[in-house]
C-alpha cells in the first residue's frame, strides 16, 4: 500500500535498513519462515473457522489483541463491501483474500520484516504484488471507474523504454492508492502498473495490517513531514532515515529508466470540515523542488507529469491525521478515477519569474492541473457523467473493456 503520509522531503524507526542488504536478507529467510510457520488462516473453510482462528491465536499469545481486533473489524468490513459488488461468489473470494491476508499477517508477527530505503517487491515464492491487487480488485466497480488521456501513460512507457525518468506529481487519498493505480492500468500499461516506486511513509511499513500490502510494491521509505515530531526525540533520526532515502532515489535517477509517484501533500486528501467535499490537498513547495532537482541533476532527460486520483471512496482516511498505528479501517465497493496530464517543465515555466518565486508558480502549476484533472473524474464518477465528463484536457476511457 502507498503512502499512508507520504513524502516531506525533509531530512525508520527499527524498520528501515540503510542498505537493500536487510531486505535481502529477510526475502531469503521465507522459506524457512514458511517452515515454522503457523497454518491456522491457510487451512479455514468457513467464516466461521477463520474467526475462530483470530481467537485462538490470540490465546495463544502469538497474536496481540489490539491487532486481532483490527483483524475482527476489517474482515466484516470487506465481506460487507464485496458483498455490495453484487458477485456471484462473493462468499468464497472474501475468505480466500481475507485468509490469504491474516495468514500474511501472522507470519509477519512471527518475524517483522525489515523495508530498507529502497524495497523491491517480493513476487516469490509469495506473490506480494499480486495478492495485493486480488485483494483490492473486488472493491474497484469498474463499470464506473475512468482513465483520463491513456494516450500519455503510453507515451511515459516509451520514454521509459528509452531510459528516460519519469516522475508522477499526484495527490494521495487511500492506503490502496499504489494497488488501484495498478488494477486501473494492468490491461493497458503492464509495465508501469508494475514497476512504478512509491515514496512511502512510515506508518505502512509499520502498521501490521499494512505491511503485507506494502510488501508487494517497490518503495522508497521516508518519514513524513506530518509525523516528523511525533516522537520528539526521534526527529533527527527520521531526518537521517530520509537523507538516506534521498540518496538512494538520487541513484536511481542516475540509472535511468525510473517511474517514482510522489505525493507532496504529505499525506492523504482529507474532506473539507465544513462543506464535506473531498480535494487534492495542497503540495509542498520544498517537496516538489526537491523532486525536481533531483531529476534535474541525474544527467538522464527526465520528465514530470501531474497525476490525479479519486478513490477515497473504496477506503477512507481518518477524518483526522492520526499519531497512533492501527486506524479503523471503512471499507467500500465503487467506482475509481485516474488520470494525467502533459508534463510540465520547469525551465519553460521559471521564464519571467523572480527567483524566489519559481519553485511556487511550478508547484502550483502542477497542482492546478491535478485539481482540474480531480474535477473531471469527480463528475465522471460521483456526477454520473461517466464518458461524458471528458473535456480537451482529459479524455476519460475505460481501458479494460
Amino acid at each position: 500500500m502507498a503512502d499512508k503520509d507520504s513524502l516531506s522531503m525533509s531530512s525508520s524507526s527499527s524498520s528501515l535498513t540503510t542498505s537493500d542488504a536487510a531486505g535481502g536478507a529477510e526475502k531469503n529467510k521465507k522459506s524457512d519462515k514458511d517452515l515454522l510457520h503457523s497454518r491456522t488462516f491457510l487451512d479455514v473453510s468457513s467464516e466461521e473457522e477463520l474467526l475462530s482462528g483470530i481467537k485462538r491465536e490470540t490465546e495463544s499469545g502469538r497474536l496481540p489483541a489490539t491487532v486481532a481486533s483490527g483483524m475482527r473489524e476489517l474482515y466484516q468490513n470487506y465481506r460487507n463491501a464485496v458483498h455490495l459488488s453484487g458477485i456471484p461468489n462473493a462468499d468464497d473470494i472474501v475468505l480466500t483474500n481475507m485468509s490469504v491476508a491474516f495468514d500474511r499477517v501472522l507470519l509477519d508477527l512471527e518475524e517483522p520484516f525489515v523495508f530498507s530505503p529502497h524495497h523491491k517487491a517480493i513476487r516469490e515464492p509469495f506473490d506480494y504484488y499480486m495478492f495485493g491487487q486480488n485483494y483490492i480488485r473486488p472493491l474497484v466497480d469498474f463499470k464506473n471507474s475512468y482513465v483520463g488521456n491513456i494516450a500519455l501513460f503510453c507515451e511515459m512507457e516509451e520514454r521509459l523504454q528509452q531510459g528516460h525518468n519519469i516522475v508522477l506529481i499526484s495527490n494521495h487519498q487511500t492506503e490502496a492508492d499504489p494497488a488501484i493505480i495498478a488494477l486501473l492500468l494492468e490491461k493497458s500499461n503492464s509495465h508501469i502498473a508494475e514497476n512504478m516506486i512509491y515514496v512511502a511513509g512510515d506508518r505502512v511499513l509499520t502498521d501490521p495490517l499494512c505491511k503485507p500490502f506494502s510488501m508487494g510494491r517497490n518503495l522508497l521509505c521516508v518519514y513524513s513531514k506530518k509525523h516528523m515530531y511525533d516522537v520528539p526525540e526521534l526527529v533527527d533520526m527520521k531526518r537521517r532515515a530520509n537523507t538516506r532515502s534521498l540518496k538512494e532515489m538520487a541513484l536511481l535517477l542516475r540509472g535511468g529508466s525510473q517511474l517514482i509517484w510522489i505525493a507532496p501533500s504529505g499525506g492523504r486528501d482529507r474532506p473539507d470540515p465544513i462543506t464535506k467535499e473531498w480535494y487534492p490537498a495542497p503540495f509542498d513547495v520544498s517537496s516538489v523542488d526537491n523532486m525536481r532537482r533531483l531529476v534535474d541533476h541525474a544527467g538522464i532527460p527526465g520528465h514530470i507529469y501531474p497525476l490525479a486520483l479519486l478513490c477515497h471512496d473504496i477506503m477512507p482516511p481518518p477524518l483526522q491525521v492520526e499519531k497512533e498505528i492501527g486506524e479503523k479501517r471503512v471499507i467500500s465497493f465503487h467506482g475509481a478515477g485516474l488520470s494525467v496530464a502533459a508534463e510540465i517543465n520547469y525551465h519553460d515555466l521559471a521564464l519571467g519569474c523572480e527567483e524566489d518565486e519559481k519553485a511556487k508558480v511550478y508547484t502550483q502549476a502542477l497542482y492546478d492541473s491535478v485539481f482540474d484533472q480531480y474535477k473531471v473524474l469527480r463528475a465522471a464518477i460521483h456526477g454520473k457523467l461517466g464518458l461524458g465528463a471528458s473535456k480537451p484536457s482529459v479524455s476519460l476511457s475505460q481501458p479494460w473493456t
